[in-house]
């Protein structure tokens, strides 16, 4: 699922990971201060870093630097310290030179910075194509039917995703005095709740329209107009009251920072788990519509040479994966804390375009579309060029021939997936 909602910063993380272990290593002293019976030599102690533990005097203690901060470094070196009649040696040789994470998180910095542009043009880029494609559905009564209806939806979902995106950002990672790690205001737990809203009713629109395909594909002679009241319901009802149940669980049970961290399984898969469940359903749809698919190209109604069915049916697979959303269950089913660049390119560097591909392919390139956009772009080009008695008897004939086409032609074809 998502990248940048779903773990913790990586900043945060750090920070995180080191006061857990700090908090850790006082507990093993206060219990350590508390045993009287324990031998001479170098209590455990913490050097702002690391916890070392209890040792003989005498004894020598090396800790792997894959053990000190490990989202920091991933070097395999060591660190060593002497339990002396002083006390604790200093570290040697120093955590800079033996983990070598002197510039790592300037890399990181400049890493994640890189990253965020890219995703930062992509929902760009989507949201100019959607506002788009929606007002071409709109604006065309020839495109006003119940899937157009639920593509509509589906954009504005998509809108709203990307929307959600640039004010999280803005509102926890603007001001850089600011630490967003420990942040916890109420226009930063709205930011993320809203984010969180718009992220699952994107996927629940990514399942309507799995759920519409299907039942055409299933109920060819059953009206689709009489469900679409339920389709709204899920595509928004159905997140909203799972976004309530979140928020009232996190301000309960969990109110702490801005509630973009995902420590708590529980609270977390309230998100989780219907989001995993829409995709489970999608991809169960997925595979269903493309057996159905290869079944009707199979045909012998639908002739043409063996090559040209397997054109057809990688044309519409590559249709029907951004429509439903089949790249996000790469990482689905898996722990947060695999793959984590892949699932950064996957699930925010691809899903930013998403919305971008999804107006592209289901408007934009869309027969139906494309020929209605040439003949109002030429009915444009020919009022402008004629004079005003000419254009007089052309309006005429072409309001003629515009009432005749809408006699002919369905307003909106039944056909959805392009083979």
């Amino acid at each position: 699922m998502e990248g940048e909602a779903y773990s913790i910063h990586t900043d945060c993380a750090i920070i995180s990971e080191h006061m857990k272990a700090q908090e850790a290593c006082i507990q093993i002293q206060r219990t350590e201060s508390q045993n009287q019976n324990e031998s001479m030599g170098c209590g455990t102690g913490w050097d702002g870093i690391q916890c070392w533990p209890r040792a003989e005097l005498g004894q020598v203690v090396n800790l792997s630097c894959a053990d000190i901060l490990p989202l920091l470094t991933h070097t395999q070196g060591y660190v060593f310290r002497n339990c002396t009649k002083d006390g604790w040696s200093d570290v040697h040789p120093a955590y800079n030179v033996a983990c070598d994470f002197g510039d790592e998180p300037e890399y990181e910095m400049s890493y994640f910075s890189t990253f965020r542009r890219v995703y930062t043009a992509g929902y760009a880029t989507s949201l100019v194509s959607l506002i788009s494609a929606i007002f071409v559905f709109a604006a065309f009564r020839k495109f006003h039917c119940t899937r157009n209806y639920i593509h509509i939806n589906l954009f504005a979902s998509f809108i709203l995703r990307a929307t959600a995106v640039f004010i999280k950002d803005a509102v926890l990672f603007t001001d850089e005095t600011l630490d967003h790690c420990f942040m916890s205001t109420i226009a930063c737990k709205s930011a993320v709740a809203f984010f969180q809203f718009c992220i699952l009713a994107n996927y629940f629109w990514l399942l309507v329209e799995g759920v519409y395909l299907q039942s055409l594909l299933a109920l060819t002679f059953v009206s689709q107009s009489k469900y679409f009241w339920w389709y709204i319901f899920t595509g928004w009802g159905v997140p909203s009251i799972v976004l309530t149940i979140w928020v009232i669980s996190r301000n309960f049970y969990d109110n702490r920072g801005c509630w973009d961290d995902t420590e708590n399984p529980f609270i977390w898969w309230i998100i989780k788990g219907p989001i995993t469940a829409s995709l489970l359903v999608n991809f169960l749809i997925f595979v269903n519509v493309m057996r159905i698919l290869v079944q009707k190209l199979r045909s012998p109604a639908v002739g043409g040479s063996d090559t040209g069915n397997f054109m057809r049916l990688a044309k519409s697979t590559l249709f029907l994966i951004p429509l439903f959303g089949m790249h996000y269950t790469v990482f689905a089913f898996l722990p947060e804390d695999t793959g984590g660049e892949a699932r950064l390119y996957i699930e925010l560097g691809l899903g930013s375009f998403q919305g971008f591909v999804v107006a592209l392919l289901y408007c934009f390139l869309n027969g139906e579309v494309q020929a209605e956009l040439k003949r109002r772009l030429y009915k444009w080009h020919t009022q402008n060029r004629l004079s005003p008695t000419r254009h007089r008897v052309t309006l005429t004939q072409i309001s003629i021939l515009e009432k005749a086409d809408a006699q002919m032609v369905a307003p909106c074809p039944a056909g959805v997936t392009p083979i």
